[in-house]
């Protein structure tokens, strides 16, 4: 029997799709120049459904990619051709809202927003806010081991994961970690939180809640120079002072805001910081005034405060937005997720303004810079022969610049498809190999998203779709 006849056996009509037309859709996810049609989709809606797709695919060497709503950017759910795509976002259930011992029990297809809102009506919250927070999947967020703007105070999606029912590549049912912020034994959630789908998919997740912070207060700082808003995160941090987040948008990326959601940010700024405490009332109150004196001192020419939670969310909505703005400057971008240590960021800001001129391309800067984490847009036109060659020559450029720096090739993205060539950088062969060892330990046919985080599969080769989207090839649509 082959795996398309195991599985209707498996799903009734309108939860498995062959139809190529309806399968364009599954061919990519953010990172769009990267695509291959799978050979089936597959929408569980139980558990069982997922053990029985898994089992099926194992059995029958065929590969498997888990994907929610396809944000990611690393290519992490981009399907092997003649694989198959099990889309969880049937699975979309909160489960249990546990407000006594701040826990909540998740299906993978949980928008991370939703989390927070069934929290509410208890004082609590989901902390880790990755910029799609409103459309992005809680089990996305657990195989890249996501961040977000208050993960700088808060820690990433592993810090939040206590306990993880999963559907290991052969079919078993495994239960990782518990309810308990104590686990003994081998931390088997860390190992998985950030795997990129190599060790299974995730069904049942349990997340931490905390109680919703007292007070908080959001400043807007404005500086001539990109440069100068990177030095001002040193010495925010030096000050001894600990923030929800901090965040860096260069000209291009206000500019972007700017045209998309109206801000209300100045539109003369080089770079902007924004720095947001939050936490007991008191103390808040306490570090805003050493807040504003750190940020007054550090060259800003102009502060704001944000007046109300109607001025903070708006705020926000400028750099929530920023990344998805940018294609209001250019019909192709890419965008690269790379790590320094925060004391460099001033110096790294200056090298990608070099690059950016060698290249002959427009960077837009938007980053977690208190985390140290880089988010640069590379700006390009995928109708204009060698110019995504070009951008991707200078993406790879910067992600050696992390290297260098003593950063990493990833904050919260994944190394996926599109930077697997740059692990063997910054890690040695041994290193990488042993990671290797520990991926086969669970998955010796290595079915679950083949093909990813590791250089040298050719599972990909030829994938990549370089100048016009076919739609545009063929006359569907045109781009102004």
């Amino acid at each position: 029997m082959g795996v398309l006849e195991a599985l209707r056996k498996v799903y009734p009509p309108g939860a498995l799709i062959t139809d190529p037309a309806q399968l364009s859709a599954y061919e990519c996810d953010g990172l769009a120049a990267v695509r291959r049609r799978p050979l089936a989709v597959v929408f569980p809606a139980s558990a069982d459904q997922v053990v029985a797709t898994v089992r099926t695919c194992c059995e029958q060497g065929v590969p498997f990619v888990a994907r929610g709503s396809g944000t990611s950017l690393s290519g992490g759910s981009v399907p092997v051709a003649g694989g198959i795509v099990i889309a969880l976002n049937r699975m979309n259930h909160i489960l249990k809202v546990d407000p006594d011992n701040l826990r909540a029990v998740v299906e993978p297809g949980v928008v991370n927003a939703r989390i927070s809102q069934a929290a509410a009506p208890f004082g609590l919250y989901y902390a880790p806010d990755p910029s799609s927070q409103v459309i992005c999947t809680i089990g996305g967020n657990v195989a890249f081991n996501s961040g977000g703007a208050h993960c700088l105070k808060y820690g990433m999606t592993s810090n939040h994961v206590l306990g993880l029912k999963v559907v290991l590549p052969d079919g078993e049912v495994a239960e990782l970690g518990g309810s308990s912020l104590e686990v003994a034994g081998v931390d088997l959630p860390g190992l998985f939180v950030g795997s990129e789908g190599l060790m299974g998919v995730a069904i049942e997740i349990t997340v931490r809640l905390l109680p919703k912070p007292e007070a908080v207060r959001t400043v807007l700082a404005a500086y001539r120079s990109l440069e100068a808003a990177g030095d001002a995160v040193a010495q925010v941090v030096a000050s001894g002072l600990l923030p929800a987040a901090i965040e860096i948008m260069d000209r291009l990326a206000i500019e972007a805001a700017e045209a998309a959601v109206q801000a209300g940010y100045p539109r003369e700024a080089a770079a902007l910081l924004i720095v947001e405490l939050d936490g007991p009332r008191d103390e808040v109150q306490c570090d805003f005034q050493r807040l504003v004196e750190v940020v007054n001192g550090s060259g800003a020419y102009e502060v704001r405060v944000a007046k109300d939670e109607a001025d903070r969310a708006r705020i926000w909505k400028g750099r929530k937005s920023a990344f998805s703005a940018v294609g209001r400057l250019s019909p192709d971008y890419i965008v690269q997720d790379g790590v320094v240590p925060r004391g460099r960021l001033g110096e790294v800001l200056r090298e990608i303004e070099r690059l950016s001129g060698a290249y002959g391309l427009r960077v837009a800067n938007v980053f977690h810079a208190g985390d140290g984490n880089l988010h640069p847009l590379i700006l390009y036109d995928g109708r204009e022969p060698g110019a995504m060659e070009r951008a991707e020559q200078l993406a790879g450029e910067i992600l050696r610049l992390c290297i260098r720096m003593g950063g990493s090739i990833t904050g919260e993205h994944g190394v996926g498809l599109e930077k697997r060539q740059y692990l063997a950088e910054m890690f040695g062969a041994d290193d990488v190999e042993a990671m290797r060892r520990i991926r086969r330990a669970v998955d010796l046919r290595e079915v679950a998203n083949r093909g990813k985080m590791f250089p040298g599969d050719e599972s990909f080769e030829g994938a990549r779709a370089l100048g016009p989207h076919p739609l545009e090839r063929a006359g569907v649509l045109s781009r102004v």
